[in-house]
């Protein structure tokens, strides 16, 4: 059944809609970056939230690809940062750039005085630059959101107020992926003609595969990595057991941690059907939960959580996680929501991390 909490919870993440002329005007959305995500996901979310958002600039590296994505939505652009951030209409910036680059853009961001910065996962790729995102934030107190969209799901904000006592009794945890590869949608949504296929990977080389391996938790598993921390809150003492690649791309990973078997697998390959689970499993309780696939605006993640032989299942709901951090945002600008704990997302990044440094270490002791 659908429980009317789960209903309420909906109605109450859910942004008053017809603007009136008397309220405050909507917040302008600024994009370093202009490439598939921004495209993708993010142009078509706040398609949804025009009575909230209001798209003012598209910077992008490549001035042909900035000007057409800006026109689609009557924005300016351009190709400097600089140009961008200082942009009075500009509020809000969502960094969809390349990882090497989120840390630096983020500190900038806050540096400008904007009233929030909306950073596709990871937004640092160290614990040292983390950190010092943290400490920047605080000083500025410009609030950061990062992209993990599913932790932004009512669907998982539903799941939170089912668990009962299952983050402290759970065991075992899964975060499963089977996926068809990016670019198929991506081309779809985005009008960018189908490339080549890239060459295979030479999987014999220890260096590929720990590389791949990291690709995979920063890129894919880090969505649910912070979904899975709610489990695992202390994971100093994490153990890699199991790393390897799946062929033609994915992983599988075999982790302990704080008392619990993590298990973290996924699978692109293109003709299989599409399938994103989280599970939690204790002795007398479990929790699943089903999220859409990736770039799949409709529809948000459903849970299903069982104890003693009853289940109860909430969703799905009108939106999932892209839509909901945009939500989120727009609450955060309000000062009706308060900001995510710095602390919080440097403990998620951190996790991420220790699962790559321990899978890289995995690799090399087998090839010894």
């Amino acid at each position: 059944m659908v429980t009317q909490f789960a209903k309420s919870l909906e109605r109450a993440a859910m942004p008053p809609t017809n603007r009136s002329e008397d309220d405050a005007p909507a917040i302008g959305v600024g994009f370093l970056g202009a490439g598939p995500v921004t495209q993708a996901i993010h142009l078509p979310s706040l398609a949804r939230l025009t009575d909230h958002f209001d798209v003012a600039h598209v910077m992008d590296v490549d001035a042909d690809v900035a000007a057409a994505v800006a026109s689609r939505v009557g924005a300016a652009s351009s190709t400097s940062m600089a140009e961008l951030l200082g942009d009075p209409r500009v509020d809000v910036v969502a960094i969809c750039s390349p990882h090497k680059f989120h840390a630096a853009q983020v500190i900038a961001v806050c540096r400008a005085g904007k009233k929030a910065v909306l950073c596709e996962k990871p937004f640092a790729v160290s614990a040292d630059e983390a950190a010092e995102i943290a400490a920047v934030s605080a000083e500025t107190g410009v609030p950061i959101i990062v992209g993990a969209m599913h932790t932004f799901d009512p669907g998982w904000l539903a799941a939170e107020h089912l668990w009962g006592n299952l983050p402290t009794t759970a065991h075992t945890i899964r975060s499963s992926v089977v996926l068809p590869p990016n670019a198929r949608f991506e081309d779809f949504a985005t009008e960018v003609i189908a490339r080549p296929a890239g060459e295979r990977p030479d999987y014999s080389d220890p260096a590929v595969v720990a590389a791949t391996l990291e690709g995979g938790v920063l890129g894919l598993a880090i969505h649910d990595l912070p979904l899975v921390r709610r489990f695992v809150p202390a994971f100093d003492d994490l153990q890699v057991l199991r790393a390897e690649v799946v062929r033609p791309w994915g992983y599988v990973f075999l982790l302990r941690a704080g008392g619990r078997t993590i298990e973290l697998t996924a699978a692109v390959n293109a003709t299989w059907k599409p399938d994103w689970t989280l599970e939690a499993i204790g002795p007398d309780s479990t929790l699943k939960v089903t999220f859409t696939p990736s770039y799949v605006h409709a529809g948000s993640a459903v849970a299903e959580f069982t104890t003693a032989g009853l289940t109860t299942v909430a969703g799905p709901f009108g939106h999932n996680g892209y839509e909901g951090e945009w939500r989120r945002i727009a609450e955060i600008v309000a000062g009706t929501e308060p900001a995510p704990n710095p602390a919080g997302l440097i403990e998620d990044l951190r996790f991420a991390l220790a699962i790559v440094d321990g899978a890289r270490a995995h690799v090399l002791k087998e090839v010894a």
